[in-house]
């Protein structure tokens, strides 16, 4: 049952992690957990199992494996394989605009699958995004919640339009994305902010916002923009909050 879970997990591109007792009078016991801590199976020991999911999440989060020392209930030492499964990593770009072009080109070198969402089909097409992964002809709000957004997921918003920069971010602000850029000017980022703190967004949530966008590096072209945004993203994803 859990290596079915697991199995279905990894088709449908779900993070979970495995725990799996590799010294101990449990030995061979495993635990399955998705991203939000759900299990299926025990370690043997509810403290043990309470122990190792704490840190499993961690560690899937930072998208790494280990084998670490733990103590059941009753004080035996144990040691517990964790492997970690996370999502591949998913880059939703919000606007079919130029320096989305170069940026879709550049996240796929780096392993990312790309969806680009802008409800402007003229905007929106192959020809323009031959190595897109997904063209969504939708309004990013309604569009957004339908792409499995986690903590494997870069959004970033290029409309340049509150009326669709506002709702996308809003949207995206609704889940554990592990990126979260709006382009625009320092002065935009101000008036985004405000009307999405008018809106109900906390100030923590408005804390996860990247703007402006990218690392500057003083790109002007839609290509340096393209690679200051994703070296924002790596520097994000690598923990080297920039």
């Amino acid at each position: 049952m859990i290596f079915t879970t697991l199995v279905e997990a990894l088709d449908q591109q779900h993070p979970v992690a495995l725990a799996t007792v590799v010294r101990g009078s449990a030995l061979g016991a495993k635990l399955l957990l998705d991203e939000q801590g759900l299990g299926l199976g025990t370690l043997g020991d509810e403290e043990l199992d309470g122990a190792v999911r704490a840190v499993a999440l961690a560690l899937l989060d930072a998208e790494q494996s280990e084998t670490r020392p733990f103590h059941t209930l009753a004080g035996e030492a144990v040691e517990v394989l964790i492997e970690t499964y996370p999502a591949p990593p998913h880059l939703v770009i919000v606007g079919g605009v130029h320096i989305a072009i170069p940026l879709t080109d550049a996240a796929k070198l780096l392993g990312f699958r790309v969806t680009v969402v802008d409800p402007r089909t003229a905007f929106l097409t192959a020809e323009r995004f031959p190595q897109a992964d997904a063209l969504v002809a939708e309004w990013p709000d309604e569009a957004l919640p339908g792409l499995q957004l986690n903590r494997s997921t870069a959004v970033v918003i290029l409309t340049h339009d509150p009326k669709l920069d506002n709702p996308a971010t809003e949207a995206a602000l609704r889940y554990p994305v592990r990126y979260l850029g709006a382009i625009g000017s320092t002065k935009t980022q101000d008036k985004r902010r405000a009307a999405l703190h008018e809106a109900g967004v906390s100030e923590e949530d408005l804390a996860r916002i990247h703007g402006p966008i990218g690392l500057p590096i003083g790109g002007v072209s839609p290509g340096e923009i393209a690679i200051s945004i994703l070296a924002e993203i790596i520097a994000v994803w690598r923990g080297k909050q920039p």
